[in-house]
């Protein structure tokens, strides 16, 4: 009996060990034909806000004072924001540092003394209401803002047009898929998976000019560019 219950076990772990094996077509058969193709398309959007990198940097003596000079001037840009109609969830600090500046003196043995020190303070402003901008530039610089890193244009709902873009894109998947069907003489079957590949909008960047004198700052937005890419593959009919 002993014997037999060794044997039983040696069985079912011989069993156990036989590796999962995944079925495949039958030998000879041919495999399911296919066309995949990618598309992509793009669409134009007039921009309805537009997002600004502004700042205040200050030099003095010591690192105090810096930051102090700092602060204050940044209070009064962020004061005239909010009274410009800027909903403070529309301002967020991005960068804040102190720095020392250094003077390389060859004459003491080339050591470096600290001269002073520069701090600065950045804050990304979304603008909702574009005709307000240049205006609004205008008066943060009026303000003490004197670093400015440039604009991005872009759109406070860029659903519709992400969609937009979408549907264009498998159009163009599907008169790519039916161009290469015409030239290898197949027809094209019912599809078989729809795979996004990216949905973007780049920002529309540009850099503003220096405000002039009782001279509002001129900004046009021209368009933004939303694009799709989609991967879709076809059967191909018998």
């Amino acid at each position: 009996m002993r014997i037999i219950s060794n044997t039983a076990a040696l069985l079912t772990c011989a069993v156990l060990a036989v590796p999962a094996v995944t079925a495949g077509p039958a030998s000879g058969q041919t495999p399911a034909r296919s066309i995949t193709v990618t598309g992509e398309a793009q669409v134009m959007g007039v921009p309805d806000m537009a997002t600004i990198s502004v700042g205040v940097t200050t030099q003095e003596k010591t690192a105090k004072a810096a930051l102090d000079a700092n602060s204050t001037a940044l209070q009064s840009v962020l004061a005239k924001l909010k009274s410009d109609g800027i909903d403070p969830q529309d301002i967020q600090t991005t960068g804040l540092s102190v720095n020392p500046q250094f003077d390389y003196q060859t004459s003491s043995g080339g050591t470096q003394q600290i001269t002073g020190y520069v701090a600065s303070n950045m804050v990304v402003v979304s603008v909702r209401k574009l005709d307000t901008l240049g205006g609004t530039l205008d008066a943060i610089v009026s303000e003490g803002a004197n670093t400015l890193n440039g604009i991005s244009f872009g759109l406070q709902d860029p659903g519709p047009k992400q969609d937009e873009a979408r549907k264009a894109a498998v159009t163009e998947a599907a008169r790519r898929a039916q161009l290469y069907a015409d030239a290898a003489g197949v027809t094209l079957g019912p599809v078989q998976t729809i795979t996004e590949q990216g949905i973007g909008m780049p920002p529309v960047m540009m850099a503003a000019a220096a405000p002039r004198d009782k001279m509002e700052v001129p900004v046009e937005g021209g368009q933004v560019t939303v694009s799709a890419a989609v991967s879709v593959t076809w059967a191909i009919a018998d």
